[in-house]
């Protein structure tokens, strides 16, 4: 069994687990099936905002469709939802990856 059915198996059992969620994003990711992933993270952002750790993998696949504006804006609410809850780790994150994305603007 790959990692990918193991991990759709379990969401079967509990389809809201949030890390489950996304390590199905990151696993689809990884197979190249980018729109995917970001399917499933954009549900998770709605279902669970939260989740801090899903708006710099999401920004990041954004960014390898060569867009700009759209990760900008998930690391700006990645970066609301960090110092809310608060998560200083992500904050750093997503603060570096914001600025040095700005840079090449």
């Amino acid at each position: 069994m790959s990692r990918l059915d193991t991990l759709l198996t379990m969401l079967e059992k509990d389809p809201a687990d949030s890390f489950l969620r996304y390590a199905l994003a990151k696993e689809y990711e990884q197979t190249g099936d980018i729109s995917r992933a970001i399917e499933i993270l954009e549900h998770l952002r709605s279902d669970d905002p939260q989740y801090v750790g899903l708006y710099y993998h999401l920004g990041k696949m954004y960014e390898s469709e060569g867009t700009i504006l759209k990760p900008l804006q998930i690391y700006e609410e990645g970066i609301r939802i960090a110092k809310a809850i608060p998560d200083f780790h992500a904050l750093s994150e997503l603060n570096n990856v914001k600025v040095n994305l700005e840079m090449l603007e």
